[in-house]
């Protein structure tokens, strides 16, 4: 795509801008690129990197800036990942070896720690996907003439309530009776067993009650995502030092409502858990609006062989990427080892 001279130029321009944040001009790059050009000669190569949108040039500077295409080809093509230095991969084995003793929450939460400490960025830790609980008992209680509150309470004690608009009145006996229904048939089942004979059967149940079941099983449908979406995140308040994301305030706000609402981040998280070894999602990549301005570098961990989550640092673009990607590599790796050793204990 780009000759060697392009190459080097293009390489020299990413790595200063990460280093310095500050748009790199021509003299720069001579300065750093270890070629010896004109800067008319310079100046031409970095418009032909401009017109292909790997760079562009921001208003206030007459130097150049990587955009999100930039850097996923300096990802790519162009990265050298270095291998980390010893004395931080003892200090971080030491850390997991540490805490093999504590339980696999607490060990969650110390490697997202160890994440966002390490890169001061935020570190994120999907939590292990539990079984899918099993249905104690299911409750039906009138608010007002159209809305009722489902209340799903679980054999391991969990309650799970869900506000149902329906499009008629039901009286107190029409509610009984769709409770009983439900936990004479569906009790002791799980929430994905009891949702999918709930589907099977709900054109068998009586006309007046079908919008109801309609309701309560797109309910339990939320109920259980609901159950999947948690991870565990440190260091948010980092990102308020990064210049390249404080200088937007709405897109911060935007970016840690992200964080509250977990949803998004759990589709993101869950699709680098399903890839082979580090996932770098940059920009726009991730799907997430409040995410244009990040980068999102994943890796999965296992127990016993089986993925089960997630590891990962959230930050700018403008990241150290030769530096962040180990540090997620083998901070999955080490998880995955020390939650394996707990269970087999």
């Amino acid at each position: 795509m780009l000759d060697d001279r392009a190459r080097i130029l293009f390489k020299t321009l990413v790595e200063r801008y990460i280093t310095d944040g500050q748009p790199v001009g021509s003299r720069v790059l001579s300065q750093f690129s270890g070629l010896e050009l004109s800067p008319a000669t310079i100046r031409h190569v970095m418009a032909d990197l401009e017109e292909a949108g790997f760079i562009a040039s921001p208003h206030t500077s007459a130097g150049r800036i990587p955009t999100a295409r930039g850097y996923r080809l300096f990802v790519d093509s162009l990265l050298s990942v270095q291998p980390m230095a010893q004395q931080q991969l003892s200090a971080m084995e030491v850390a997991f070896h540490s805490s093999q003793s504590i339980q696999p929450q607490q060990l969650i939460q110390s490697a997202s720690h160890l994440l966002s400490g390490l890169t001061h960025f935020a570190g994120i830790v999907m939590i292990p996907r539990r079984g899918t609980p099993k249905i104690r008992q299911i409750e039906f209680l009138k608010l007002s003439e159209k809305r009722i509150l489902l209340i799903v309470v679980s054999e391991d004690g969990d309650v799970q309530n869900r506000i149902l608009l329906t499009d008629r009145p039901y009286s107190a006996s029409e509610l009984t009776e769709a409770a009983n229904y439900l936990n004479n048939h569906l009790g002791g089942l799980d929430f994905e067993q009891m949702l999918q004979r709930l589907g099977k059967e709900i054109q068998d149940l009586r006309a007046s009650m079908r919008p109801l079941m309609t309701a309560t099983l797109d309910a339990g449908n939320d109920v259980l995502t609901g159950t999947n979406q948690a991870y565990v995140i440190s260091g948010e308040k980092n990102l308020l030092d990064a210049t390249d994301l404080s200088s937007n305030m709405s897109r911060l706000r935007q970016l840690f409502d992200l964080f509250e609402q977990r949803a998004g981040l759990m589709k993101l998280l869950d699709l680098s858990q399903q890839a082979a070894g580090v996932q770098i999602y940059i920009g726009g990549e991730s799907g997430l609006a409040p995410l244009d301005e990040c980068s999102v570098v994943a890796a999965p961990y296992a127990v016993d062989g089986q993925v089960v989550g997630s590891v990962g640092v959230i930050g700018p673009t403008r990241m150290a990427y030769e530096r962040v990607i180990p540090i997620v590599d083998i901070t999955a790796r080490l998880l995955s080892s020390a939650l394996t050793t707990q269970s087999q204990e």
